[in-house]
């Protein structure tokens, strides 16, 4: 059945990051929107937006498009971001789809729910960083986020990213209500991430604040681009 999915990056990423993914789904007959989010396009000032502007914008994008029977998307950090557009797009969604993502809790950002050692390299870099700003150093991403590929994919992939802003891990949303929300939800986990480390910071911890067993699906943090075609299937399966 022809719908429509909106896919909202993690942290670092452009809406470049979701077109081996958009390409299955494009081909499966779906509409696809890949959306770079405010502060993460090339020229954009990391101080001038909120975790707020970021739902604003998803919001209205979906509202100016007129777009229905939505599939959004939230992929890590983008959890965020789609559990604080949701509530205002409830009546245009078809689903809610967390992949490796951040659930919002009560008065809790994504700073307080990672490692300490994700904290201190938040800290020192956005300290360093002139501009409240978090980069991804190429160590990190090549343990951590994107292992299942070779060095000269990992580092082209990493040269593409930008700062996050820190203030995006700094605000929190409020968490869902998903029996007034009305919605169907979906958490969708990457067998081979660890992003988190498993445990007490693990990713298995969101799928059940959202009540739902999570759904295994083939790759990294970074299967947009090392798994696509499994992770396009596993989107239009959820």
């Amino acid at each position: 059945m022809a719908g429509t999915f909106v896919l909202i990056t993690g942290a670092w990423h452009g809406g470049w990051a979701w077109r081996p993914v958009a390409e299955h789904l494009l081909a499966a007959g779906q509409r696809v929107l890949t959306p770079t989010l405010p502060g993460l396009a090339d020229g954009d000032d990391p101080t001038s937006y909120t975790l707020t502007d970021v739902v604003d914008a998803v919001v209205e994008l979906v509202e100016r498009e007129d777009l229905r029977d939505v599939t959004l998307v939230g992929h890590s950090w983008g959890g965020y971001v789609i559990a604080g557009a949701a509530p205002r797009l409830a009546s245009r969604l078809r689903k809610l789809v967390f992949w490796s993502a951040f659930v919002p809790a009560g008065g809790r950002s994504l700073y307080d729910e990672v490692p300490p050692h994700y904290q201190a390299l938040f800290d020192g870099q956005a300290a360093a960083s002139g501009n409240n700003s978090v980069a991804m150093p190429f160590a990190v991403w090549q343990a951590a986020f994107m292992p299942d590929a070779p060095e000269d994919v990992q580092r082209m992939v990493h040269s593409l990213l930008l700062p996050q802003p820190m203030q995006y891990f700094t605000e929190p949303v409020a968490p869902l209500d998903l029996d007034t929300l009305g919605v169907p939800v979906a958490y969708l986990l990457g067998e081979d991430d660890v992003a988190l480390p498993p445990g007490e910071y693990g990713w298995d911890r969101f799928a059940e604040r959202l009540g739902v067993a999570p759904v295994p699906t083939p790759g990294s943090h970074e299967a947009c681009f090392t798994r696509p075609a499994e992770l396009a299937e596993s989107l239009l399966k959820s």
